[in-house]
């Protein structure tokens, strides 16, 4: 008996103790219940309310599980959702993609994607971006796991980007044809311009040049004929210039030239302006390190036109001074300033327009109202700006910027390929000619107007006879039958091109040793190249300046005596 009140002492110990460990565990199980709560929730967030949508697809195709996005996506409560084939939704184009995609993941275990277009229930379609992977459960034909990205946007702004490449494509090619027909009625207007030019000029020159010479009212009226004459071929090449630079076909050769070969040059070439104005000019002495990245023959173009409007604009006696500094790190700026009468306001705002000579044409001062624009978009062409400072009474500086080389890094441009422009010939040296020796000239010119102009020029030459074909058929039947010293050819013939009958001429070997002289109304800058890499030992453009003919004329019959 005198254990019994242990027992139960004990017993009630016992009792309390394992009610605190029931509490224990009771707390311990609130905490994993809230903790199931929370992660239920944060599931909720991710799963449910993911931005794409997450759907189970059991193999007999039928959709098990889907959250609120994927439900969102289709346009269908997602109780309804479950149980209905994915297939239901996908656009029936589109199915086979989806059906190779998840024909690829079973037979691969990887997970696969495509792109394609469903339908919402309500019948509008999207594009979604469909990833799917395996759900590895144990079975045969696991279930598989579809995200839904909807990319409905993307592929608006693809097809919108689509489109708007189509249409600049489309204006491109448009705006070349544009430009190949401007090209093409350019080189029509100069070949129909200089024909007539031709006659005019080289006529004007044959009575200047005669025997006897013309009383001075006939010189003053050949002197207005002639002036007209080489200002009317000086606005058409200025023309035919500007159209090249605009529509982007303008060469340019870009390396790192010296600043004092350029202006040595432009000094020596504006010389006789100067003296005819008395305008004093004086020009910078710069280092051979002083060096710009342009195009030499372009850059020496735009000084030039930039000194002679100097010149000719400025007041008699006045002065031009040339100058050279660096406005900015890598940029060197030229300088051109004149004493002249200045620019308002009103004229500067018009400075950069073609055509217009700011009232100048009204005066005796020549020029065309193109040079200016010409330079500016070159300097532009190659990198730089052009701009103008002017007040009236006070004179003008006209000034351009262009990148500024390190002598150092420059690879290329030794001053002498400044001052050296590339010739558009390869010289031949003139051997005597003996006038007792007849040498047979065979010219081929459809225009009879261009054939007695060459009659006159070569009459006052006893020692040359000329002959003439009209076409071209004619002018290679007497290549053959008259062996000439050399052929004088215009390029667009009635019947074949000069081009062509070049070639016939020179795989024939009775005539492939006569030299040929194209003399042509086609003047591009491309017509030249084409015309010397064919194989015509000169290139003459019309209207001819008689004495530049005849000297080419001599190198063809000198070529002639060395080949015989």
């Amino acid at each position: 008996m005198t254990h019994g009140p242990l027992t139960t002492e004990q017993l009630m110990h016992d009792l309390q103790v394992h009610q605190v460990e029931l509490q224990s565990q009771n707390e311990e199980l609130r905490r994993a219940q809230l903790a199931l709560e929370l992660s239920h929730a944060r599931y909720f967030d991710l799963y449910d309310l993911a931005p794409v949508g997450y759907l189970t697809v059991a193999a007999s195709g039928l959709i098990v599980e889907a959250n609120l996005r994927a439900a969102t996506l289709l346009g269908i409560p997602r109780s309804v959702l479950v149980k209905l084939p994915l297939s239901r939704f996908i656009v029936k184009t589109n199915q086979d993609s989806y059906y190779q995609c998840r024909r690829q993941l079973l037979e691969t275990g990887q997970a696969q994607s495509c792109e394609l277009q469903v339908l919402q229930n309500d019948g509008v379609m999207l594009w979604v971006r469909v990833i799917v992977s395996a759900v590895q459960d144990g079975t045969d034909a696991p279930a598989l796991r579809v995200i839904l990205m909807d990319i409905s946007e993307r592929k608006r702004l693809d097809e919108a980007l689509r489109e708007t490449n189509k249409n600049l494509e489309l204006a491109r090619v448009q705006a070349d044809r544009a430009n190949l027909a401007k090209s093409e009625f350019l080189s029509s207007m100069s070949h129909e311009l200089r024909s007539p030019l031709n006659a005019i000029l080289g006529f004007a020159q044959l009575m200047e040049s005669g025997t006897p010479p013309p009383t001075p009212s006939q010189q003053a009226s050949l002197d207005q004929i002639l002036k007209g004459g080489w200002y009317l071929l000086d606005l058409i090449n200025d023309i035919l210039d500007l159209a090249s630079i605009e529509s982007g076909h303008a060469a340019l050769t870009m390396e790192a030239v010296a600043l004092n070969a350029v202006l040595l040059d432009c000094q020596t070439l504006i010389e006789p302006l100067t003296t005819d104005r008395g305008v004093h000019i004086s020009f910078p002495e710069l280092p051979d390190t002083c060096r710009v990245q342009a195009d030499p023959t372009r850059l020496k173009q735009v000084l030039i036109n930039l000194l002679s409007n100097a010149i000719k604009y400025n007041q008699l006696g006045g002065s031009v001074v040339v100058s050279c500094e660096s406005p900015a790190a890598g940029r060197l700026r030229i300088g051109v300033r004149d004493s002249g009468p200045g620019l308002s306001k009103q004229k500067l705002a018009q400075l950069f327009q073609p055509f217009n000579r700011l009232g100048q044409e009204m005066g005796g001062t020549k020029g065309t109202g193109i040079g200016l624009v010409v330079s500016q978009r070159l300097v532009q062409s190659m990198g730089g700006e052009m701009g103008v400072d002017s007040r009236e009474g006070e004179g003008s500086l006209f000034w351009f910027e262009l990148t500024h080389v390190d002598a150092e890094s420059a690879e290329v441009g030794p001053a002498v390929r400044a001052t050296q422009p590339v010739p558009v010939h390869v010289p031949v040296l003139a051997l005597p000619l003996t006038n007792s020796v007849q040498r047979t000239v065979l010219y081929i010119e459809d225009n009879p107007d261009n054939i007695a102009l060459m009659s006159q020029l070569l009459a006052a030459r006893p020692n040359l006879r000329l002959v003439g074909a009209s076409d071209a058929m004619r002018g290679m039947a007497m290549a053959r039958g008259l062996a000439p010293d050399v052929v004088v050819m215009d390029i667009n013939l009635p019947d074949i091109n000069g081009f062509e009958v070049l070639q016939l001429l020179q795989s024939d070997p009775v005539t492939r040793h006569i030299p040929v002289l194209a003399l042509s109304a086609n003047a591009m800058p491309h017509d030249l190249e084409k015309g010397l890499a064919a194989g015509f030992y000169r290139y003459v453009t019309k209207p001819i300046k008689v004495a530049d003919f005849l000297h080419a004329l001599d190198e063809g019959l000198a070529l002639a005596e060395k080949r015989a």
